[in-house]
């Protein structure tokens, strides 16, 4: 828990928080009501209730990297962006995949994120020169472009860390999360960007849905012998096979003030979808969980 309390209070210090009612990373997001229909084949992949055929309700939270209360979607220090969804399933039960639009992390284990994290937000920029010449990973997500979407309907999202889908038949297969546009992926240069108005991603979606749903496939990627299962910072190669595994809707925006109570974590898991051993999956759980406390207190107190 120490080093989950560490991470929040060093996006604090990045960002300048903590700012009342706000997450401590993605703080700016938009909210969205849609569906989910799993493909016919991703009952083979998992017994998991939601990818079974049926049509499950889903609420999707896209936002911006940076927790600061003035808007800039232009800005480069939003992104890499965030897509989380929460799956509402029959019997009252939901579950939730986080994602990025950065294929990999800067880190493999907790303590390297706050040691990244604090780097990042030193005054003195020799610090994280340091931690990037011992850090391959980090340096790769530093140095990778981050282009501002033209939209949140035409970014692409990876879930970062592996999960055991379980089938009916017991069979086990680990897998990582993959979310494409069916619109397709499209960015903006960076004049263009900054060009744009400061919630221009929120007011593109919010017009975009009046007149058409936005789809995404929703996708697993699975690995070949070798690759490495618990290390998040470790992209696997593209040539390895893709399962589809349904499709998203969105069909509107959702009561943006519901945004705020919301709690999304990669371990709120179903049967049939299980934890690996990556250790940045229980941090990070962790991390949120003190940053929805804490923005639930600043609430309450403002009532």
């Amino acid at each position: 828990m120490e080093v989950a309390q560490g991470i929040v209070a060093a996006f604090d210090a990045i960002f300048a928080g903590p700012h009342v009612g706000m997450r401590a990373v993605h703080g700016q997001g938009v909210l969205c009501e849609g569906s989910f229909r799993a493909a016919a084949g991703a009952k083979s992949l998992s017994r998991a209730p939601h990818f079974q055929g049926t049509t499950v309700p889903v609420v999707v939270r896209f936002s911006n990297f940076a927790s600061i209360p003035a808007r800039v979607d232009g800005d480069p220090s939003g992104s890499p962006r965030g897509m989380a969804i929460k799956f509402i399933l029959p019997d009252g039960e939901d579950t939730d995949i986080v994602a990025h639009s950065y294929n990999g992390f800067p880190v493999s284990t907790p303590e390297d994120f706050l040691s990244f994290l604090k780097a990042v937000g030193a005054k003195d920029p020799q610090v994280l020169a340091s931690f990037l010449a011992t850090h391959p990973a980090a340096k790769a997500f530093i140095d990778a472009p981050k282009p501002t979407p033209l939209s949140f309907a035409t970014e692409a999202f990876y879930g970062v860390d592996a999960f055991r889908f379980i089938n009916a038949a017991g069979v086990e297969q680990y897998g990582r999360y993959r979310i494409e546009p069916v619109a397709g992926q499209a960015h903006l240069s960076a004049s263009e960007a900054a060009q744009r108005a400061p919630n221009f991603l929120s007011q593109d979606l919010a017009e975009r849905l009046k007149v058409a749903p936005a789809e995404f496939r929703l996708l697993v990627q699975l690995p070949a012998a070798g690759d490495p299962i618990l290390d998040g910072s470790a992209a696997w190669a593209e040539d390895r096979p893709v399962l589809e595994i349904g499709t998203l809707t969105l069909h509107a925006l959702a009561p943006q003030a519901s945004q705020q109570p919301l709690f999304f974590t990669p371990l709120n898991l179903v049967s049939g979808v299980a934890s690996s051993e990556d250790p940045l999956l229980v941090a990070r759980t962790r991390a949120y969980r003190i940053s929805l406390e804490r923005r639930s207190k600043s609430a309450v107190a403002r009532d």
